[in-house]
Formats: C-alpha cells, sequence, structure tokens
C-alpha cells in the first residue's frame, strides 16, 4: 500500500515536470537571440579518438631472458605506419600451466597506444627464489599485445634460459617506453 503512494506521487510529480516549459532555449533577456553560430555548443566536445587496435601482422613480439634468471624482458614493436593500440597489459602464458603472469600494479585491460615504428616493453618475473620447491618448469612461455590473439610462443632456449623457464607466481609490467622503465615498476632499479 505504501509503494503504491509513493509510485503515484512519483508519477505525478513527473507529469508535472513535463508540464513545465524548458527554459534552457528561451531568447536572452535582451528580446535579441544571438545567432546559432556564436552560442555556445550545447554538446560537450567530444574526446581525440583513440588510434584503431594494432593488426596482429603489424606486431613483432620479442622475449629474451634478463641478465637476472628470474626476470624476462618482452617487448612489441608497431611496424607500421600509423599509430595503434594493444592491451595496457601484455598477456604472458607459460607451457601448458593454467593462468598468466598477473600485472602489477594491478589494474584492467584498456588500449595502450603505440606510435608507428615505435616499440614498448614489459618486464615478467616468472619466479622470486630459483631454489623455491614449489617453482614449475616449463619450456616454452607465450606472449600476446591482446587477450584476444594468440601470440607468439618462445621456447625456454629461444629465450636464454636453457633447458626450461621455472615459474612460481609470475608477474608482469604494465607495457613502458623503456627496459629501464619496465625493470623499475618490477622494483629492479
Amino acid at each position: 500500500m505504501r509503494i503504491r503512494t509513493v509510485l503515484a506521487l512519483s508519477t505525478a510529480a513527473t507529469a508535472l515536470l513535463l508540464a513545465v516549459p524548458q527554459t534552457g532555449t528561451a531568447a536572452p533577456q535582451s528580446g535579441s537571440a544571438a545567432p546559432r553560430s556564436a552560442q555556445a555548443p550545447t554538446q560537450p566536445a567530444k574526446a581525440a579518438a583513440q588510434p584503431a587496435k594494432c593488426a596482429q601482422n603489424v606486431l613483432k613480439l620479442r622475449a629474451e631472458q634478463s641478465a637476472d634468471p628470474t626476470i624476462v624482458h618482452i617487448s612489441v614493436t608497431n611496424r607500421s605506419a600509423r599509430a595503434c593500440t594493444v592491451d595496457r597489459i601484455p598477456t604472458v602464458t607459460f607451457g601448458d600451466l593454467d593462468g598468466a603472469a598477473l600485472p602489477t600494479p594491478a589494474g584492467e585491460s584498456g588500449p595502450y597506444r603505440i606510435g608507428a615504428g615505435r616499440t614498448v616493453y614489459a618486464a615478467v618475473r616468472t619466479i622470486v627464489d630459483p631454489a623455491d620447491p614449489e617453482a614449475r618448469r616449463v619450456d616454452s612461455i607465450t606472449v600476446s599485445a591482446d587477450p584476444a590473439r594468440y601470440g607468439r610462443s618462445f621456447t625456454a632456449r629461444e629465450l636464454g634460459a636453457g633447458d626450461a623457464v621455472l615459474v612460481w607466481e609470475p608477474v608482469t609490467t604494465w607495457w613502458k617506453p623503456s627496459v629501464a622503465a619496465a625493470d623499475k615498476a618490477l622494483g629492479l632499479s
């Protein structure tokens, strides 16, 4: 019963508001309306458009073991003549293990702009302590610049990691403009 009363009042209030004339389109008090071109725009200005997603065939992915055996450096180069976007968090998976490296800092997917001919970098910590008894060994990692794409697989040998990559609770940085910036994001510098 009480709900109906509130709904009835709400409906009556809405009808009353709709009956009141809109004052936003009235002429100025001086009695003459300014020309349409001189009036302020009624729509907010649109934000600059984000470049399109990078096509798979314009991206070149690389990965290599760093001097630190717990860190893999990855990069993606936009080989096209136009800026395009990838996901701001690289997708890094390990052999036949479930899951992917978690982003650090934590965050959600979103576009990351790569200029024409430019390269961006990320650092992946595969394991904190190589002597960890829970470490898993994989013979490859797969890197993708976009979780909707397959990416590229790198064997442990191609990475320069020997026979296996040690993995336990891996993390990846977001894409950064340099290797140094990616290392710093992992707290290495």
